[in-house]
């Protein structure tokens, strides 16, 4: 398939927190996946309309409509990955939340549109009660990713296959989101699946991690955790999001890459 257009929905992964940024935004891999599809087409158009900390019923309610008014068919391409931040919280109500990203897939593929969707990481290395937390709710939202897009012929890009997604280096300090070398990383990953043009060495593993004295482990955690744990537990308290009166990237498809002279 030679896609004309891309259409990207959904969350901070989507909008590409903590890559570098580019043309004022940070930049992700839906960005230099589209970088690759303008090589490929010469008509070739994109819209971003993810935004960080939405929850799944907020990207179905803001973003799919503008997503499906702008399909043209099989040739666009939407990729949908929403509900990871709907899984993390105390309160997840996991049969409400599955529920509602099986429909919303269901009514993007019934648009034509080929639909790209996207597990989530389920060992990430880490060991206690929150990690063991963090497999079991993932695994079931995995599981339910694949029925779906078994159901309606979607791709599915699974991290879950690749061992070379479980490097922790690849995530930026807030131990969130990826790092610029980890939405490389997933970029090539999707340009793979997609049968376009990609870096064949993109699974090729980081060189040994080099040990930490523990005081300095125990000063980085400490630095992380007032830097973005005590900010994500207030905004839990209070009802808010990072999200909350954000707007999307790129909103309309437009030519890419952009040409700002």
């Amino acid at each position: 398939m030679i896609y004309t257009r891309f259409i990207a929905l959904g969350d901070s992964y989507t909008e590409g927190m903590c890559d570098e940024k580019k043309y004022g935004q940070y930049r992700g891999w839906a960005d230099r996946v589209a970088d690759v599809m303008s090589t490929v087409h010469p008509d070739f158009t994109y819209a971003n309309l993810a935004i960080r900390g939405k929850l799944v019923g907020q990207v179905i309610d803001e973003q799919i409509a503008p997503a499906l008014d702008q399909v043209t068919g099989p040739q666009t391409l939407i990729s949908f990955h929403a509900g990871a931040n709907d899984v993390i919280r105390p309160k997840y109500n996991a049969e409400f939340v599955l529920g509602q990203y099986a429909d919303a897939v269901r009514r993007l593929a019934s648009s034509g549109a080929t639909i790209l969707l996207f597990t989530v990481l389920e060992k990430t290395g880490n060991t206690g009660r929150s990690a063991k937390m963090w497999e079991e709710r993932f695994s079931a939202f995995n599981k339910n990713v694949r029925a779906v897009a078994a159901e309606v012929g979607a791709i599915v890009a699974d991290a879950n296959e690749e061992p070379a997604f479980s490097d922790n280096r690849f995530l930026a300090f807030d131990r969130l989101h990826l790092n610029a070398m980890g939405h490389e990383r997933v970029a090539q990953a999707v340009l793979e699946i997609l049968e376009l043009p990609f870096d064949k060495n993109w699974r090729v593993p980081l060189p040994p991690a080099k040990a930490e004295p523990k005081i300095l482990r125990a000063i980085v955690t400490t630095i992380w955790f007032i830097t973005f744990a005590l900010p994500w537990l207030w905004r839990r308290a209070r009802g808010k999001s990072s999200g909350d009166g954000r707007s999307c990237k790129y909103p309309i498809a437009i030519h890419w890459p952009l040409n700002l002279d």
